[in-house]
């Protein structure tokens, strides 16, 4: 090869290597320990290893090809409903951008939820990682489809209607009232009065974990654990029931 195509040769391909390792430095920055203590910082309520959790779980999800989140939904479903048990966190910035009210399912239980499914008509919640996607308007008026990203855990999301839409039941007057807001057929609910926010800040890619400490779970999810080939990829069209 001539001495001068060869020179160029290197400098190309220092350059496309340059451009990985940049991609893979940017992807294990956004969910390193300096995140974990920014965003602990931003939501000190936030039980820490639940956070510790939804980093790993997006960690493993990115490593398996899912894009690069902008935002990360956090539920704790170990809390019961009349507490803010939703966070949401801008990840370049390490901000919290909400924190409030979010129903489970009528089947997961009356105040605190003990009980999930991946199965369709259960009306339960499920839990581990989803990504949300397309926004749109249905019965329940602005909401946001989800996909699960964990296979026999909550990859049958999309097929279950399981989507983030706004709910009259989700409000302080009804834990005022009731000592709890009301529950949906699965979905994970949230009030009219955050709906439009809550969707904007997740539409198109963003990832939501719900969390439960479900010790078969814990130990045989894929994500948390970071197994290769382990995110499910549901996209078939369905409509909200719940």
């Amino acid at each position: 090869m001539h001495v001068a195509c060869f020179r160029r040769y290197l400098v190309f391909t220092f350059a496309i290597m340059s451009v990985f390792l940049f991609a893979a430095e940017s992807t294990a920055d956004d969910f390193d320990s300096e995140t974990f203590r920014k965003l602990s910082a931003e939501a000190p309520e936030l039980n820490a290893m639940v956070l510790e959790k939804a980093l790993q779980a997006s960690r493993c999800a990115v490593s398996n090809g899912i894009s690069v989140p902008e935002r990360l939904a956090v539920i704790d479903f170990s809390l019961p409903s009349a507490r803010q048990r939703l966070w949401i966190f801008d990840l370049k910035e390490h901000r919290l951008l909400l924190r409030d009210l979010v129903a489970h399912g009528k089947n997961s239980g009356m105040t605190s939820p003990s009980m999930f499914s991946n199965i369709e008509g259960s009306h339960q919640s499920s839990i581990g990682l989803f990504r949300a996607q397309e926004s749109y308007r249905g019965k329940h008026g602005y909401s946001l489809r989800l996909d699960g990203l964990e296979p026999g855990i909550n990859d049958l999301a999309r097929q279950r209607a399981i989507v983030i839409h706004g709910a009259d039941y989700v409000n302080e007057d009804w834990v005022r009232d009731y000592g709890r807001i009301g529950r949906s057929h699965g979905c994970p609910a949230v009030g009219r009065d955050v709906i439009r926010q809550v969707v904007d800040n997740l539409k198109g890619g963003q990832l939501v974990f719900k969390y439960y400490p479900d010790e078969q779970w814990l130990q045989s999810s894929g994500l948390l654990n970071c197994e290769k080939g382990q995110v499910a990829d549901s996209k078939a069209p369905s409509g909200s029931r719940s």
